[in-house]
């Protein structure tokens, strides 16, 4: 299958129907990641409400908010569901700590990728181990990075299909959706933290600031960890 074809099939569907043929197409090979955001929340609901059978899983780097932490407890227990958690391997990170300190990704930004390296994409590399399908929530407008993204993506990188069910929606309309559908969502997201990552690397934004500016607030950068690269670029 191509993307091509891939795109062609989700066409026009709605996001229920779009996630069940795309379980459809590769039975027990589609796997959603959350890091518990308000769009994955989005996506988790539709998810579960509709018993679509599409794993789901997080990326504990063992650095996230207290809140964060009781968001994956409230959410397993609203839907009686069990969302899979992978950590970074130990020895990866006692090797970097030893190395640069226990904050040593303020320094550099070679560094903090490097953390990141370590902290999420090496678990991610393990979470999507025979995955051809895997659904994100990305958004078009949440940065430059992600402006010229598709709803259907080839990453190379993990060689496998990127589906991307809310890339055009607005941040207003996943709002919409919780409040509509009272889906749980991380009580900071009301104190200005519109994107939520690792403690230590997550600020609140200011009203005129680009929605990923709070991550990784005193580098400048694309803002990214190195898990969704712009294949278009």
């Amino acid at each position: 299958m191509t993307k091509e074809d891939l795109k062609y099939q989700i066409a026009g569907l709605s996001i229920s129907d779009l996630l069940l043929k795309a379980a459809s197409i590769f039975p027990g090979e589609v796997a959603f990641s959350s890091s518990m955001g308000q769009e994955d929340q989005v996506i988790t609901d539709v998810i579960y409400k509709n018993n679509i059978p599409i794993r789901i899983f997080t990326i504990d780097t063992g650095r996230l908010f207290s809140e964060t932490y009781e968001l994956i407890e409230k959410t397993n227990a609203r839907y009686r569901q069990h969302i899979e958690i992978f950590f970074p391997e130990s020895e990866g990170v006692e090797k970097y700590v030893k190395a640069n300190g226990v904050n040593g990704f303020y320094e550099t930004v070679e560094k903090r990728k490097a953390c990141c390296y370590i902290r999420k994409v090496k678990p991610l590399q393990r979470a999507l181990k025979d995955v051809r399908i895997w659904i994100t929530g990305l958004r078009s407008a949440q940065s430059e990075n992600r402006k010229e993204m598709e709803s259907v993506e080839e990453d190379f990188s993990f060689n496998l299909f990127k589906l991307n069910p809310l890339i055009h929606w607005s941040y207003q309309e996943v709002l919409d959706y919780l409040n509509e559908h009272i889906v749980p969502y991380n009580p900071l997201h009301n104190k200005g933290f519109i994107s939520i990552g690792c403690q230590p690397c997550t600020r609140a934004i200011e009203p005129h600031e680009d929605p990923r500016a709070g991550r990784w607030w005193w580098e400048d950068s694309h803002k990214e960890c190195g898990l969704h690269s712009n294949p278009n670029k």
